[in-house]
């Protein structure tokens, strides 16, 4: 508990010393919310859109669906054809209801190979970061920046403070600099776990022994937060993910505090007991 609250400590100073706070516009489900929440990087833009364009779909079908009913309902009951038709073939009847599907799978496959692509392909990427999902905590680290390491515990509700949001905050954020490519390398060191920030529109697995690949762009400084989104075990609803995106400068600041105290490996935060996460 003491290392802990001496990491936590540590890197409310660093924070606290760039200027950062937990005021920002934090991304998370509100009570009576319609929707998906707020998106704020290119791929959950592209989402938003598939997601309206298969709601129109959708509601488009039930609509034609009922009003097919309807009319089959009043026009051909028994009362108005007491004799009923032999009919059984209608070449362009027949026709229209093989055609019109493959026309709507079409206008239905064609933008979602686009948000796939978009999804799955980093472009041009300015920094990554690796997490790693352990029970039950996240470990990460920034290869680019003299490979920064620290592990991110949620904080036990005897511990969260006024203002942080509980089963969410975590005792060590994910700061990533705004408006930036960033690729993100998921793993993990036992079982699978899988690493969601609904905001990002990011939701990729962790698989121990192998190394997924995703990549975010967050375009609003602020608060977002995510959790783990395999069933990984008895702790798995108390993993969450919090990723605080500031300024360059900011990002650049807090860096060069960072690197100071978990750069070296020596200084890196210990791995927390899994005693703690079942507080």
């Amino acid at each position: 508990m003491k290392t802990q609250t001496l990491n936590a400590a540590v890197l409310a100073a660093i924070a606290s010393l760039c200027g950062f706070s937990g005021s920002g516009m934090a991304a998370e489900p509100h009570p009576w919310q319609l929707g998906l929440q707020e998106a704020v990087t290119p791929v959950l833009h592209a989402m938003d859109s598939f997601h309206d364009l298969l709601t129109v779909i959708i509601v488009a079908i039930v609509l034609l669906v009922l009003a097919l009913l309807m009319i089959v309902a009043m026009r051909f009951n028994a009362k108005k054809n007491p004799t009923p038709s032999k009919t059984s073939h209608h070449t362009l009847l027949e026709v229209a209801w093989t055609v019109v599907p493959v026309i709507i799978l079409i206008v239905v496959a064609v933008p979602s190979f686009k948000v796939l692509y978009l999804a799955e392909r980093t472009p041009e990427a300015e920094m990554t970061i690796k997490v790693t999902g352990r029970q039950w905590y996240w470990d990460y680290e920034y290869p680019d920046h003299d490979n920064i390491a620290f592990s991110s515990h949620m904080i036990p509700d005897e511990e969260i403070q006024p203002g942080q949001k509980r089963l969410l905050e975590v005792d060590n954020r994910v700061v990533l600099p705004v408006n930036t490519n960033v690729r993100v390398l998921v793993t993990a060191g036992d079982v699978i776990h899988s690493w969601a920030i609904p905001s990002f529109g990011v939701k990729k697995d962790a698989v121990p022994g192998r190394a997924n690949e995703t990549w975010v762009r967050v375009e609003k400084e602020g608060v977002y937060y995510g959790q783990c989104s395999e069933i990984c075990g008895v702790n798995h609803g108390f993993m969450p993910i919090a990723v605080e995106v500031v300024s360059k400068e900011k990002f650049a600041e807090w860096v060069a505090k960072a690197k100071v105290a978990y750069g070296n490996p020596e200084k890196r935060p210990e791995k927390q007991d899994v005693a703690l996460a079942n507080q």
